[in-house]
């Protein structure tokens, strides 16, 4: 029996991200405390976080949400946060109730990086 909660289905959202370009690495939706509502690696790709530092990683991710969100009233809310590594990219949105959060190859083109952030904003819009 169906339940008439409007519960979206995440697993295809976090395709459609992966599908975006053979550099993407990562992609989960995170919920507000932290923890990982969805997430996949790509095909082929090796993590190079254990799944504990990953877990940790999304946890920080949510504590960084919220301090970033006591300056939304005299800067604005935050479009999209960038990390550049040494050994990957890091990308992080916030859409109302999740956290996306996307790794990608370091030598990635800066203008398809925010590409694929357009697209992921778009396509993350109601979550």
């Amino acid at each position: 029996m169906k339940s008439n909660s409007r519960k979206i289905d995440l697993l295809p959202i976090v395709e459609y991200i992966l599908e975006l370009d053979p550099m993407m690495r990562f992609a989960a939706i995170i919920d507000l405390k932290g923890n990982i509502s969805e997430g996949i690696m790509k095909e082929g790709k090796t993590s190079l976080e254990s799944q504990k530092e990953e877990e940790h990683f999304c946890k920080q991710v949510a504590i960084g949400r919220k301090m970033r969100q006591e300056f939304d009233k005299s800067l604005g809310p935050v479009n999209y946060v960038q990390i550049e590594r040494q050994k990957v990219t890091q990308i992080v949105l916030y859409p109302k109730r999740k956290t996306v959060y996307v790794t990608m190859e370091r030598n990635m083109n800066t203008a398809r990086k925010l590409e694929i952030i357009k697209l992921v904003k778009k396509r993350t819009a109601k979550l």
